[in-house]
């Protein structure tokens, strides 16, 4: 007889997908460092930061839109034209860095409002919707930035992007990465530890049913879809700070390495699984490989072979991982329906 699992035991601090993700970005980490020991160096794992942090915002955002079911592949596309529309409200009406970057956030916000409109109350796939708009927004961008790209922005457009906070003397943090830190606690936070949260898992186990259970399922997927445009327009505000140039191609492909986070850090793309750490070991064992295989001189080709292989070989260790959890819940419902009728038997001869 199995003995029924003590509901008063604290739950795991990792799980056991998030254990296996730490295992392998450790791995990771030891053979870029095997190909060349200066990737341990902190000075080049901090500078790795300044290149993931705008793939990284968006795959915080993509992470509870897939947990729901969905996705968004305009991500991509509305960095661009955000970071269009800051360049053009530089060399017209000549805007500070903190007003354009209002600008762009606000631009993505009502970007994301009409994917979210569509899915929420129109009710058509995210799928469909998103890849049309993915199509729409790179077609506005590529529009309005048709004549040339800006690139002459004053000084202190460049600070978010290229300029570094000294910590204890000898360490230059890039300052995108702070605000990539406070995104990811406010995101984990919301989604693990609030009902806004709950209601997104629920969605993503049984959209119907969680309708059923009085979930606003509409609206919160609404609220999904605008938070997404909101870091499309943050991550498009550090991408032109960081490479210094407002261009209509800007986000091209981000999409595609935002769902490879999330797929990696096992974030089910069936929805109703998935974590914001998961996500953030998908974002670090990504940066890792392409940060050590570029300094290891490998070509680009080659670096893809290797990025599909990891991607294949997580995938397959999720799927195992998660159909036995599956299983396991399975047996302590069986258990504790087992023990329920015992009793109920039990009273009722009493």
């Amino acid at each position: 007889m199995r003995q029924h699992p003590d509901r008063s035991a604290k739950p795991a601090l990792l799980s056991r997908e998030e254990i296996a993700l730490l295992g392998l970005f450790a791995l990771t980490v030891a053979v870029m460092g095997h190909l060349n020991p200066a990737f341990l160096h902190p000075d080049n794992l901090l500078e790795m930061s300044r290149f993931f942090v705008e793939t990284g915002l968006v795959a915080l955002a993509m992470t509870p839109i897939i947990i729901t079911g969905g996705i968004d592949l305009s991500v991509g596309s509305m960095v661009g034209l955000c970071v269009v529309v800051m360049g053009l409200a530089w060399r017209h009406l000549l805007v500070g860095p903190g007003v354009g970057l209002a600008l762009g956030m606000a631009v993505g916000a009502v970007a994301g409002l009409g994917n979210g409109a569509f899915v929420a109350w129109v009710r058509v796939p995210p799928l469909i919707v998103t890849l049309a708009t993915m199509a729409l927004y790179r077609g506005l961008a590529l529009g309005l930035g048709a004549s040339s790209p800006v690139s002459d922005f004053p000084q202190s457009y460049y600070e978010l992007g290229q300029s570094y906070y000294t910590v204890l003397g000898v360490m230059q943090v890039p300052q995108q990465l702070p605000v990539f830190i406070v995104v990811l606690v406010l995101a984990a936070v919301v989604l693990h530890r609030t009902v806004f949260g709950r209601y997104v898992y629920a969605i993503g186990h049984n959209e119907r049913g969680a309708w059923f259970a009085g979930v606003p399922v509409a609206r919160t997927k609404l609220l999904l879809y605008v938070f997404s445009g909101l870091m499309a327009g943050l991550a498009g505000a550090i991408f032109l700070s960081r490479v210094a140039t407002a261009k209509a191609d800007a986000g091209t492909l981000m999409e595609l390495d935002a769902i490879t986070v999330c797929v990696l850090g096992g974030v089910s793309i069936t929805g109703g699984r998935g974590t914001i750490l998961g996500s953030l070991f998908g974002l670090l064992i990504v940066s890792s490989l392409v940060r050590g295989l570029t300094m290891a001189r490998v070509p680009f080709e080659d670096q893809k072979i290797i990025l599909g292989a990891v991607l294949i070989v997580a995938a397959f260790v999720h799927q195992m991982v998660g159909a036995r959890g599956m299983r396991r819940a399975k047996e302590r419902r069986v258990d504790h329906e087992d023990t329920k009728s015992r009793g109920t038997a039990t009273a009722d001869s009493g």
